[in-house]
């Protein structure tokens, strides 16, 4: 474990910086209960997570895959309650597709066995090459030893395409990905031009492998065949709250979390319990005073990598990108037997980059508030932050680590839901966001209740 500790400044009207988190003063500069209350209970003590509950409630009746009539029904239901606070609200579809393919996989002379899957967007072709194995295929895992050969991967960490490229820049000829869990192996997409097969297997059959290369090489041989792509849409829900006039600043802050599921998961933590704090703080948020413009969104299809949230960046005007200051992602806040052992029931903030940034700075300055724990940080991809990130916003998301058992499982179901960690979770994002949309914000630092600087670590802390 290590710590990194820059400055915090206040200028232009809001927090820039990267660094310590801002927690609030007593006499001493020590933070206290009472300068608390009088900073967050604007939003603090309006939230109610029998609301968030209850959302979750609908939203896992049935599972909400991407492209499906599950999925169609909670974007429904969203929409209806943006709608009902009386925020400009925009349903915007994008394309999604499934693809229909032979797929087939020998280990030697014999067929693996199972229903091997192909990656989306994989090509079609055969290719027959030694196996190797390369972990996670982060670039300090996969050496120089996979040029001409096919990579065995395991799922997890950063996400599917980085996986393929890095292995793809080592000389792979394929891929071959096993899942980190027992959920079969429905996952996995490459991007445009990276034009090796890859496959995905569950992860009994990559774990079998991983084991026999300890003692003998593999020769594997991996057959994709014509592709047959059926287009299918998912969607992205985006409602706006948008400060008078006369208040608004310039800027922009967008609240995300992803509606959709795993195929045949009802996702009661992933991800209706964000959903349920995006809904929660827009209702609060539209009846406090502001002066910066706040999005909340869902996003489609995350779960096939992050494509709604890819798709929703890549829209944006140059214009919006630049006043956008922060983006706050909530996947997974609600999970009974999630954090393990660790402080504040295991929440934790990962950037992309593991490096701090304003919205790490306010979540660890809210939780030293609101909870007498200064949230940590790690480095994680894997969730509709990355996009954002990409685009140069401060972004991080905001998840219990490591995950329950229930992850991607059909028993990820409401019984598993804790109200109390929804509740500490929404307070300290929604602390955090109201730090830069209230309009006190220019003179906060001369106010009784101006922030002081609160230490917070790097934790290198796997989320499963």
């Amino acid at each position: 474990m290590y710590r990194k500790s820059l400055t915090v400044l206040l200028a232009t009207g809001m927090v820039l910086s990267s660094g310590t988190a801002l927690a609030q003063p007593n006499g001493n500069g020590a933070p206290n209960a009472q300068s608390s209350t009088a900073f967050d209970n604007k939003v603090i003590k309006k939230i109610s997570a029998d609301n968030m509950y209850n959302t979750i409630a609908y939203l896992s009746e049935e599972p909400r895959a991407a492209g499906t009539e599950g999925e169609i029904r909670a974007v429904k239901y969203i929409e209806s309650q943006f709608k009902s606070l009386g925020f400009e609200t925009k349903i915007q579809p994008f394309p999604i597709y499934d693809t229909v393919q032979t797929v087939k996989v020998k280990i030697g002379d014999s067929d693996l066995g199972g229903t091997p899957r192909a990656f989306s967007g994989s090509i079609s072709g055969k290719v027959t090459a030694e196996l190797v194995y390369v972990g996670k295929a982060k670039p300090e895992e996969i050496g120089d030893n996979v040029s001409g050969k096919i990579a065995l991967i395991e799922r997890g960490d950063i996400n599917f395409v980085d996986k393929v490229q890095n292995v793809l820049n080592k000389g792979a000829v394929g891929v071959l990905m096993y899942n980190n869990s027992p959920s079969g192996n429905n996952f996995g997409q490459v991007s445009a031009g990276q034009n090796i097969p890859a496959v995905a297997i569950t992860q009994a059959q990559g774990l079998e492998l991983v084991e026999q290369l300890k003692t003998k090489p593999i020769t594997t041989t991996l057959e994709v065949g014509k592709v047959e792509r059926i287009e299918k849409t998912s969607y992205n829900v985006i409602a706006s709250l948008k400060p008078k006039p006369n208040k608004d600043n310039g800027q922009i802050i967008t609240v995300g979390a992803h509606h959709d599921s795993v195929p045949g998961g009802p996702g009661a933590n992933d991800d209706a319990s964000g959903v349920s704090a995006v809904l929660e703080l827009a209702r609060i948020l539209a009846k406090t005073p502001i002066d910066t413009e706040i999005r909340f969104m869902t996003f489609g299809a995350e779960e096939r990598g992050l494509v709604g949230s890819s798709f929703y960046a890549n829209s944006l005007p140059k214009s919006d990108v630049d006043r956008m200051v922060a983006h706050f992602q909530m996947d997974m806040i609600g999970g009974r037997d999630a954090g393990a052992d660790n402080p504040a029931g295991g929440l934790i903030m990962y950037t992309i980059d593991g490096k701090k940034n304003l919205v790490t700075d306010l979540g660890s300055s809210a939780g030293a508030r609101t909870m007498d724990v200064a949230i940590p940080f790690g480095q994680l991809g894997r969730s509709d932050h990355q996009p954002f990130h990409e685009l140069g916003i401060p972004s991080a998301l905001f998840i219990h680590s490591p995950v329950e058992p229930w992850y991607h499982q059909p028993t990820d179901t409401l019984d598993k839901i804790s109200k109390e960690k929804l509740q500490q979770a929404t307070e300290i994002i929604g602390a955090s966001v109201y730090q830069i949309a209230r309009p006190e914000t220019p003179a906060l630092k001369n106010a009784r209740v101006a922030p002081v600087t609160v230490d917070y670590d790097f934790e290198n802390r796997p989320v499963d």
